[in-house]
């Protein structure tokens, strides 16, 4: 099992590289990385049995390489072309170089062409070495949808003219915060389930720190990297506190702090105080910061409300949107009380960004059961149940709403 795990990882590092490798080889992002699954799966198979060879990024050059070699003069027979040989030749370990292309692999897999259900599925089997079975089951739709999807995205890649170059620096920016907020898409799913009998799932949030470590290691210089991968360890500390042991939501008043990882904890305050002092504040940076403040708090009862309102109106400022006035109108109602919260709340009421979503009923739920409204706030419960797709939500909301009855 430890060899698996082993195995896993070195996988999971390694694919990127060696679709770098092929791409800058041989172009057709779509072929090569094909071929490196194809040379994965194979690796996931051989090696637990006959041990990791001497120069693993080699190995998997080689055997995708050969991949590639079957697949085109398979596509020359049906069309009766020559072969260019040299084109052609697999890649021997001897050849293989250096470079480590996986920042231009994720920024391709996160092309503004491509939607963000296809940006997130080909950014974990591209980057996270994820086969399209695992992506699938992850997102609870059948594998063929998702190869389907993997494959589309693919041909808009290739159908957009992109070039296998990291953007230039007029669109690194906007680029990056693409990259950043697929990422973050990522973690929230493994977090929050969006929809199945789980509450989170584990390997996605671990893929999306793994991925995020390695973006801040290749850009160390962007704060808002790192102020993410913090945001990332600060709610993922809280983990093992927010289910129950029959897998029930906890939330956060109520989870027992003692199985919050201290560790984790301790490196996210320390990433997001080093990014905040190093010059603009960006929104993952003051989303940490504010996770830094719940994760400090020994109850409850000691969080720092009036910190916490002070970093959402910061917040507000420089990422505005419904999300954010949600999560300020709690904090509203901590410091100024519900009825101030409520106010606040009723300005999302017209947003057609939250019809779709249960949040807003499940907020407004919450803060008219502080307020005394317990009939007002079941009808919001209920309704907010109604909406979401996750069963241990969809269990603890409709919990809230009886406990009102």
């Amino acid at each position: 099992m430890k060899d698996d795990r082993q195995v896993e990882a070195l996988l999971r590092e390694l694919a990127p590289q060696v679709i770098g490798l092929l791409v800058r080889k041989h172009g057709q992002f779509d072929a090569c990385e094909d071929a490196v699954q194809e040379a994965l799966l194979s690796a996931a198979q051989q090696w637990p049995e006959q041990g990791i060879p001497d120069s693993p990024k080699s190995w998997l050059a080689t055997v995708a390489s050969r991949r590639l070699v079957d697949e085109w003069r398979s596509e020359s027979a049906r069309r009766r072309r020559e072969e260019n040989d040299a084109l052609m030749a697999p890649a021997e370990p001897s050849t293989v170089s250096d470079t480590d292309d996986t920042l231009t692999v994720l920024f391709l897999c996160c092309h503004p062409s491509l939607s963000a259900p296809s940006q997130l599925a080909l950014t974990l089997r591209a980057v996270g070495g994820l086969t399209t079975g695992e992506i699938a089951a992850a997102f609870l739709v059948p594998e063929s949808t998702l190869a389907q999807r993997i494959s589309r995205a693919k041909q808009t890649i290739k159908k957009a003219g992109a070039e296998f170059v990291l953007p230039p620096a007029a669109e690194l920016a906007e680029r990056l915060r693409v990259v950043l907020q697929v990422l973050y898409l990522i973690f929230n799913e493994g977090y929050t389930t969006s929809g199945g009998p789980d509450l989170h799932r584990a390997d996605l949030t671990a893929e999306a720190i793994r991925l995020t470590r390695l973006l801040r290691r290749l850009m160390p210089d962007e704060d808002e990297v790192t102020g993410l991968l913090a945001l990332m360890l600060l709610t993922d500390a809280r983990r093992d506190a927010r289910a129950g042991e029959d897998g029930s939501l906890v939330p956060l008043a109520e989870q027992d702090r003692s199985r919050w990882n201290a560790e984790t904890i301790a490196e996210g305050v320390s990433l997001v105080s080093g990014a905040l002092a190093e010059g603009p504040v960006g929104p993952y940076q003051v989303q940490a910061a504010i996770a830094a403040v719940h994760d400090e708090a020994a109850t409850a009862a000691d969080t720092d409300w009036s910190q916490i309102l002070a970093l959402y109106d910061v917040l507000e400022k420089v990422s505005p949107g419904p999300i954010v006035t949600l999560n300020r109108a709690v904090a509203v109602a901590e410091v100024n009380g519900p009825e101030a919260g409520l106010e606040l709340l009723a300005t999302l009421d017209d947003d057609t960004r939250m019809s779709q979503t249960h949040r807003l009923d499940s907020v407004r739920g919450h803060l008219l059961e502080l307020a005394g409204d317990a009939v007002a706030a079941r009808e919001a419960y209920l309704r907010a149940a109604g909406k979401t797709a996750s069963e241990p939500e969809k269990q603890y909301l409709t919990r809230r709403a009886e406990r009102l009855s």
